[in-house]
């Protein structure tokens, strides 16, 4: 059967897979999986011959470096080539062009930066309800860390760092939103969770600190800014910014509606 329609999806927030519309893609060779993973994350764009080299080399490229990718990029469309003749996977999929090669692909990334995108929009328009469910469902498409289990050299771990930070920085929005919306003890569980995994991380100690005294918790508040006082101090020999210093103070005054609300709606990066 071939598939007048075929589209190919790769999944990469998490253990990378494949499929073309619902049947599976074998992909059981490393640096196959390598070389489809920094395509898929590429996908509608050329990836160079020198890029993928890098990735798959690093400084220290064989002598048959250029045939053995093309061998790799064989054996990729001969996997990918299910119902579909690998000519047209060729032809329409993973295209030769000068000097690299480009794969036409539907990936979880590109959905969760839509969403991603679209939740911005919701903050801009200023609401949360919106923010939160949408940046909810773009945290739902990651399954564990991204491409887990992938061989990753120093372009593809450029990548997944990225992807990490982005994360992290929708989340940070998601919770913001949350908070807005009221679902400080709900969140409170979470908040936890994330200053232990992400203890530098001065923007989670941020909505935990507001978390707990919005819920009513305001000596666990000041002993969180205590705690992160301490560790900053003990780890890096620094203070808590500027910012932390003013959000404690927020709640050493019994402030919810002066610096805390500025420390929950100033922008702090790029998501």
């Amino acid at each position: 059967m071939v598939l007048d329609s075929a589209q190919i999806t790769v999944q990469l927030l998490g253990p990378l897979s494949a499929s073309l519309e619902s049947r599976a893609i074998t992909l059981n060779a490393a640096k196959q999986r390598e070389v489809l993973a920094l395509l898929a994350l590429n996908t509608g764009r050329v990836v160079t011959v020198s890029t993928l080299g890098e990735e798959l080399w690093g400084d220290r490229p064989p002598r048959s470096a250029a045939t053995t990718l093309q061998t790799y990029i064989f054996h990729l469309r001969n996997s990918l080539a299910v119902d579909v003749p690998r000519e047209r996977i060729a032809s329409e999929f993973l295209r030769t062009r000068h000097n690299g090669y480009q794969l036409e692909c539907r990936t979880d990334v590109e959905e969760f930066r839509r969403l991603a995108r679209a939740g911005r929009e919701a903050a801009e328009r200023g609401d949360p309800q919106a923010v939160s469910e949408l940046l909810g469902s773009a945290l739902d498409l990651w399954r564990g860390p991204a491409l887990a289990d992938v061989r990753q050299g120093r372009v593809l771990e450029t990548e997944t760092a990225s992807l990490e930070e982005t994360r992290l920085g929708v989340l940070e929005r998601r919770i913001q939103a949350d908070l807005a919306l009221h679902r400080h003890a709900d969140i409170l569980g979470e908040l936890t969770m994330l200053v232990a995994r992400h203890s530098m991380n001065e923007n989670f100690w941020g909505l935990l600190m507001t978390a707990l005294y919005r819920a009513g918790h305001t000596a666990r508040a000041l002993d969180a800014f205590q705690r992160l006082r301490t560790m900053l101090g003990d780890e890096l020999g620094i203070d808590p910014s500027p910012r932390m210093q003013r959000l404690h103070q927020a709640i050493l005054s019994g402030d919810p509606a002066g610096d805390m609300d500025a420390y929950l709606t100033q922008d702090r990066g790029p998501w």
